[in-house]
């Protein structure tokens, strides 16, 4: 559920490198000395500014759209209707989490965002952000994302605990695992089958195949992500795919994880008897995989970015329109 951070330690574009007080790249800070950098030279953002760009809110792009797919599945084999209420609701529970995890990954993270140059422009290493009114926010948020599971059902505030645990170990799994991605794969599986049991109360192993398939293209993706900071992540000590076994490995692990995401949703598809703009859509997340490899190349990194935030972004939100449209024709009642 929730996007628990997308490699939440590295930069989005624009992050520049740390300024006085650092060591370096690879190197700690310096005894005593107060991390800063050139941002802190120009006026920081109020504390809500600076918190929605600290969890990077837009990045809810990524797995909410696959959890509406999930919720607007179960609504058409319960009654064929959209439950508006509870689809509220599993907005502020997707939102809620995915906030509670970023904020999370980038308290933890802190010291590694300061040493990368690449991520020493984040909120909590320049202080545009406090460690305490992070904590404060991912509080509230998880506060949020509770209250809105007990709403929707018991079931759902039961396991509500069960996904909160891979939000919070996925950061430390690059502390002591070469595959990180795994666990981010497991913490974004859980937004499809949340998504299901928010409407039906129960289980559904349709909604576990298309969680699957969410886990492993974002982990794929994350993979080639994960690339840019090889040379860093090896002098601290980060442990990662393309930081253990080279970024040709990691990109041909991110081909191999990006085929079986559409297998899966091709079985997810059979399982659902989706129709043909169901079909279509997987016809063009397919193009959009095939795209993306040939952009991203073990030796050419350079349009790593476009690949990262705008195809699979675009992934996202094409398979979602092609999905709805597809049960609206099928008989879903708005």
């Amino acid at each position: 559920m929730a996007g628990g951070g997308l490699h939440a330690r590295r930069r989005v574009a624009g992050d520049g490198p740390v300024g006085p007080g650092y060591g370096g790249p690879g190197r700690p800070p310096l005894e005593g000395v107060r991390p800063v950098s050139t941002a802190a030279a120009i006026p920081q953002p109020g504390r809500t500014k600076a918190f929605l760009r600290l969890v990077m809110i837009e990045h809810s792009v990524f797995a909410l759209p696959f959890a509406y797919i999930a919720s607007l599945t179960a609504m058409y084999t319960l009654d064929k209707n959209i439950h508006w209420a509870r689809l509220l609701l599993v907005t502020v529970c997707m939102v809620g989490l995915r906030t509670f995890a970023m904020a999370v990954n980038r308290i933890i993270d802190r010291e590694i965002d300061a040493r990368n140059p690449r991520t020493a422009h984040r909120e909590l290493v320049t202080g545009a952000m406090s460690v305490r009114h992070a904590w404060t926010g991912a509080l509230v948020a998880l506060v949020v994302f509770l209250g809105a599971a007990a709403l929707l059902n018991p079931l759902c505030l039961a396991l509500a605990p069960i996904a909160v645990i891979p939000m919070v170990v996925y950061p430390y799994g690059k502390r002591f695992t070469n595959f990180p991605q795994a666990i981010l794969g497991i913490a974004q599986a859980m937004g499809p089958i949340g998504g299901w049991l928010a409407i039906t109360g129960s289980w559904s192993w349709d909604a576990v195949i298309l969680g699957l398939a969410v886990g492993i293209w974002i982990g794929g993706f994350d993979l080639i992500y994960a690339c840019q900071d090889v040379e860093t992540d090896r002098a601290i000590g980060v442990k990662s795919v393309p930081a253990r076994f080279g970024i040709p490995a990691a990109i041909w692990g991110a081909r191999a994880c990006h085929t079986i995401t559409t297998a899966l949703f091709v079985w997810y598809a059979l399982a659902t008897h989706a129709g043909a703009f169901f079909w279509l859509g997987l016809v063009i997340v397919a193009g959009a995989f095939l795209y993306e490899h040939r952009i991203v190349r073990p030796h050419d990194l350079s349009r790593l970015n476009r690949a990262f935030f705008s195809v699979n972004g675009f992934i996202g939100i094409a398979l979602f329109v092609c999905a709805l449209l597809d049960l609206l024709v099928r008989g879903l009642t708005v």
